[in-house]
């Protein structure tokens, strides 16, 4: 079996994350995103308009995959837009974004959410495995989620 601290390493450290979301007919949808994992969630941004914010909106359940087929991650959760997040989540947000994805000139600034556009994505299952079903598969639930 994984130990916890082995996805929430590779979380931290991952540098594209697949949303898939589901819009009102039950069509599926996956896009990747740039996001910074922080004290248990996902924390990714992008407009309302686009087909992922608007299926977000009209229905949360969201899956997010890593992208190794080797030394999976999947977390199956909710995701909600963040409303006028605060100014202590917002600037470590920046700052992790900055360090993560500033060589490739992404750089937000922490007033850069307050008109919205920042999500949230809190895990209720995750599996992960880097030998499946051999000897590590492993399934974490969350209650109150």
């Amino acid at each position: 079996m994984l130990e916890w601290g082995h996805v929430r390493k590779r979380m931290e450290e991952a540098r594209n994350f697949w949303i898939g979301t589901v819009d009102a007919d039950g069509c599926p949808h996956a896009t990747p995103v740039w996001g910074v994992w922080l004290e248990g969630a996902l924390y990714f941004d992008g407009s309302s308009e686009t087909r992922r914010g608007r299926n977000i909106a009209a229905n949360p359940a969201v899956v997010v995959n890593l992208e190794s087929g080797e030394d999976v991650v999947i977390i199956e959760g909710d995701a909600h837009e963040v409303r006028s997040p605060e100014r202590a989540l917002t600037n470590r947000l920046s700052a992790d974004y900055k360090s993560k994805y500033g060589s490739d000139g992404y750089e937000p600034e922490p007033d850069q959410w307050d008109a919205g556009g920042l999500y949230r994505m809190r895990p209720r299952v995750v599996f992960a495995w880097t030998k499946f079903l051999l000897k590590d598969a492993t399934r974490w639930r969350f209650e109150g989620v």
